[in-house]
């Protein structure tokens, strides 16, 4: 190998180095959070899980089931929709609830109200006629939740 083409190959590995290292030193920006924890905690749900799980009041009766959970552009849930008063898919309605009003009692979902307090709510629509909005897939804007 000549001395030009052995130059030439150290230059890419010290640069090729030096590219590895850089990367890993980088950080995230404060806005990109990583995961912590390797696993699910006590305190979390899985979104798989509580979509489509019964909720029941504090008398264990069946008043409804998590049909959809919205998020916000940061990524963190605005509302859950529960699917109330139907019967085998027709006659019910949607009702939105902060998150914080759900919880988990006796390895199930609960509510602190009654179906009938549900059935007296304002009707929540998950598509937005006017906007479109949440008849696709992705953020409107495009791009990457949290941004």
């Amino acid at each position: 190998m000549s001395k030009a083409t052995m130059t030439a190959v150290f230059s890419a590995i010290v640069s090729a180095a030096a590219l590895c290292a850089y990367a890993q030193t980088t950080t995230m920006p404060a806005s990109h959070t990583a995961v912590t924890s390797h696993m699910i905690q006590s305190d979390e749900v899985r979104a798989s899980k509580m979509i489509g799980s019964t909720v029941y009041d504090a008398q264990d009766h069946n008043i409804g089931k998590v049909s959809d959970l919205v998020l916000n552009k940061e990524g963190t849930v605005d509302a859950v929709v529960l699917d109330v008063g139907s019967v085998l898919g027709m006659g019910g309605k949607y009702v939105a609830l902060p998150l914080s009003d759900i919880k988990t009692q006796k390895n199930h979902l609960t509510l602190d109200r009654t179906k009938e307090q549900l059935q007296q709510m304002v009707a929540y629509q998950l598509e937005n006629p006017d906007t479109g909005a949440g008849s696709s897939s992705a953020p409107a804007s495009g791009g990457r939740l949290g941004r």
